[in-house]
């Protein structure tokens, strides 16, 4: 009785301290299956796959929350439209589950999760009577017809507990005195004579292909291709649906397999090869498949290892193929691009671009690794690891160095993963890492870096014919259809209207004082208002855009902005109510009292003006500033006028953090390569909650640039390279050039290019220059991304002038990416410097 007692009152106590539970004995007891409630809860894990409904969105989420008690897997309404209920399935006896209809997401950490020493201790909440749910108790949907879950941000990188990896190879004695060679397939493909077993070893790997689509009655959608080679030749070997889960993890280059009972099928011609030039007899007619059934394929592993041969990148042409060992020394954010010629579910590309050296050459060679369905491996690439890639595509292109480019067989492996792989033993292996160790590591540091905005090849001399040219009017509604860390590079014409420099405020030797947190300034929301960073909060970009609506909008004409006065009641009321440490906070309020009399003095100064009758600010501010000012600016003499008359301006001109790579540092790796990766799936206690530094930015040019219609107007930051310490300045062609303002834009860097920076214009010079921009007709190229959340960033990478531009080249451009009314050019777009390799 005391035992039933206690355990009762646990139970009590435990519902009544647990929101998930009360809120499912509400679903249990009410007639209509919904309550609206609300209490805040942590989440712990996102799981997508392919919903169920075509005519509705293409992806369904399941979304795992807790409360600190317990743990309950949800379904997310596509329609998300009002109060919480709960689903049952009819399809199925004894399977319901919880469906959010309705939420809103807090911006701030959860403080929830700091206190759990295991997420995966908590028991998970069901309802009372479907506790044998296997849905509910398992890592697969909640919908009962599908089987698996998709990666969040592709479709290829393997996802669930139903991917089994890496097992012991057999030990089983196996009678190879009856087998068949790869020579032998091709002339029993059409006979009935069943085909002896095989013996074959794999020598190239590629990455998973996902083939689902609604309607598709199949529950494991996969496909794997490899090519297995014995002595008589190599061939093409198939993984088909859940035998993918089962091998594709276990199966790596080099590994020996026997296999029985496989069929025959005639070879698909439009997949991508590899290179094999090292083996001599390659059959093409017809391919091996490995199926579950009909027949049930038998695979053993057998222990094996082998060598890879290693190619030298300069002898190759274009769109060979090499294996590479690398030293990383840049690692750029992961980014997302649509996959081109996808007909089932919208689908994204991820990938990232990387610098590495091997001793070869004084400059690194840059990379473009694509996602090998290895997640793994390719979120945790960073500076100071070995690097190895396999059938990587040289591409060569007209104006800048080639490059390396992922295949479908490309593998990727770092420190950490090279014990037991068939080149650790190869002759150029062992010479790279002799030549590592005589390395220091705090010289190789210094030229190391990560994250940041980077796009390769440089945009070439002459407009590209693969960027497209947009309407203006259409620019809002491509930054607006931007998906979470989806790439764009875009098009428009125009002319510039107005430029302004912005000086960061301060370098990263003095961060931590009032001085440099005051004068950081947030722009929060992509087209309405600002806010002022408090002290203990770091800096989300180096400076905001100043130019409101042109409603609203007023010139700047002082060192203090009309932004700033709009902030000050803000930045009253936040250091008013911000908790944070003592000494902080006695800091903050002395900055911000600063602050705020200067902007006061400068209020009573402009209204004596105004009063006095004063005019406006000259056209040219630079030699008008005040020194101490942190912004300089020009602007064409129609500007004012015109901005009165555009329908739409796009403030967009911020420059973000994400967007200024960092130096790389081994004690700050974690939170450095947390923020370059996606978001992930799955809460780990190991996710760290720091802030990396801010960026080390000497300042930006934000350019408004007016529609060549003049009625959309649109801010984007032009961040030129001024250091040769720069990732961006590796391969960027260097001619000289004269520093003004057209020629900073055309070529995207200050001149001379140098580990110094005391030798370059300073940007009063080179805004002196503007004064040329004025009413000249532009093509303006603009690089899209959306960092999440409510950031877009548009960066301007590069201006032609239209009478460089043949007429006949715009032409083109327009009618072929066009697939729209003639009201809507533009809404067909493609990204520029895909790679030329077939990456499906």
């Amino acid at each position: 009785m005391e035992d039933n007692s206690s355990c009762s009152s646990a139970g009590t106590a435990l519902s009544e301290a647990s929101f998930l539970q009360r809120t499912l004995e509400r679903l249990s007891s009410t007639q209509c299956l919904k309550v609206s409630t609300e209490a805040p809860v942590a989440v712990i894990a996102l799981q997508r796959y392919l919903s169920e409904q075509p005519e509705g969105q293409p992806d369904s989420y399941d979304v795992t929350v807790t409360d600190g008690v317990w743990r309950a897997k949800c379904s997310v309404h596509p329609a998300l439209n009002h109060l919480c209920s709960f689903v049952y399935s009819e399809r199925r006896l004894g399977h319901g589950y919880i469906c959010i209809e309705k939420l809103r997401c807090g911006g701030e950490r959860s403080a929830l999760l700091p206190r759990i020493q295991d997420v995966a201790s908590l028991p998970m909440l069901v309802k009372q009577g479907m506790e044998r749910s296997v849905e509910l108790q398992s890592d697969v949907p909640l919908q009962v017809s599908r089987k698996h879950y998709l990666s969040l941000w592709n479709n290829e990188d393997p996802e669930g507990d139903i991917w089994t990896s890496g097992s012991p190879s057999s030990d089983t004695v196996l009678d190879v005195s009856n087998i068949t060679l790869l020579s032998s397939l091709e002339s029993c493909f059409r006979n009935t004579w069943k085909p002896l077993p095989l013996l074959v070893k794999i020598i190239h790997k590629s990455r998973l292909r996902y083939y689902g689509k609604f309607g598709l009655k199949i529950d494991y959608p996969f496909q794997a291709y490899f090519e297995v080679a014995d002595q008589s030749g190599t061939m093409s070997l198939v993984l088909w649906n859940e035998l993918c889960p089962e091998f594709y993890q276990k199966l790596s280059v080099g590994t020996v397999l026997y296999i029985q009972n496989y069929s025959l099928k005639l070879s698909y011609s439009n997949r991508s090869h590899p290179q094999m030039d090292h083996h001599q007899m390659t059959f093409h007619s017809v391919e091996i498949c490995l199926n579950a059934r009909n027949p049930t394929s038998v695979v053993t592993v057998v222990s094996a290892k082998s060598v890879l041969p290693q190619l030298q990148l300069d002898e190759l042409s274009n769109n060979s193929a090499c294996d590479v060992i690398c030293l990383v020394t840049f690692v750029g954010r992961v980014e997302r691009v649509k996959s081109k010629g996808n007909k089932g579910p919208e689908k994204f590309w991820t990938y990232r671009w990387i610098h590495a050296v091997d001793g070869s050459s004084d400059r690194p060679f840059i990379l473009e690794v694509f996602s090998s369905s290895q997640p793994e491996v390719f979120s945790r690439i960073c500076p100071m690891t070995y690097l190895v890639c396999t059938q990587m595509r040289v591409c060569r292109v007209e104006g800048s160095l080639p490059y390396l480019t992922s295949s479908c067989e490309t593998e990727t492996f770092i420190t950490g993963y090279h014990k037991g792989q068939p080149y650790v033993s190869d002759p150029r292996v062992k010479s790279f890492i002799q030549w590592t160790k005589t390395l220091k590591d705090n010289v190789v540091l210094q030229k190391t870096s990560v994250g940041g905005h980077y796009c390769y090849p440089c945009p070439p001399q002459h407009l590209p014919t693969q960027v497209p040219l947009v309407a203006a009017a259409d620019l809002k509604k491509e930054m607006e259809t931007l998906q979470y860390r989806e790439h764009k590079k875009v098009a428009i014409q125009g002319q510039i209207a107005a430029v302004r420099y912005t000086k960061h405020p301060k370098s990263t030797e003095s961060r931590g004082t009032e001085e440099r947190e005051v004068k950081n300034i947030i722009f929060k929301s992509p087209f309405q208002e600002y806010y002022h960073i408090v002290p203990d909060v770091a800096p989300d970009v180096c400076e905001p855009n100043t130019q409101d609506h042109p409603s609203t909008a007023e010139q700047t004409t002082a060192p203090i902005s009309t932004a700033e006065k709009i902030s000050v009641r803000g930045i009253k009321r936040r250091i008013q109510t911000r908790k944070v440490k003592q000494f902080s906070l006695n800091l903050r309020r002395m900055a911000a009292k600063r602050r705020l009399s200067e902007i006061e003095d400068e209020e009573e100064q402009e209204e004596k003006e105004s009063d006095s009758g004063s005019e406006d600010a000259p056209n040219v501010a630079d030699s008008q500033q005040n020194q101490d000012s942190d912004v300089i600016s020009w602007e064409s003499s129609s500007w004012p006028k015109q901005k009165q008359e555009v329908s739409e301006y796009l403030c967009e001109g911020g420059l973000h953090q994400d967007s200024v790579s960092r130096r790389f540092t081994i004690d700050e790796k974690d939170v450095l390569l947390q923020r370059s990766n996606l978001q992930s799936t799955h809460w780990t206690p190991e996710q760290s909650a720091d802030t990396p530094p801010p960026v080390v930015c000497p300042g930006f040019y934000q350019v408004t640039i007016l529609g060549i219609n003049k009625q959309m107007a649109v801010d984007a930051a032009f961040l030129p390279v001024v250091s040769s310490d720069d990732p961006r300045a590796v391969a960027l062609p260097q001619d000289p050039h004269g520093n003004t303002m057209l020629s900073c834009l055309s070529s995207g860097f200050l001149c001379p290019l140098s580990h110094s920076q005391s030798t370059l214009p300073q940007p009063e010079e080179v805004l002196g220059s503007a004064g040329e921009l004025e009413d000249m007709h532009l093509v303006c190229i603009l690089d899209l991304c959306h960092l999440g959340g409510d950031r877009v960033e548009v960066l301007i990478s590069k201006v032609y002038r239209v009478t460089e531009v043949s007429l006949e080249q715009m032409k083109v451009q327009t009618l072929s990416l066009s697939s729209e009314p003639a009201g809507n050019v533009g809404s067909v777009l493609l990204c520029l410097w895909l790679p030329l390799t077939d990456l499906h």
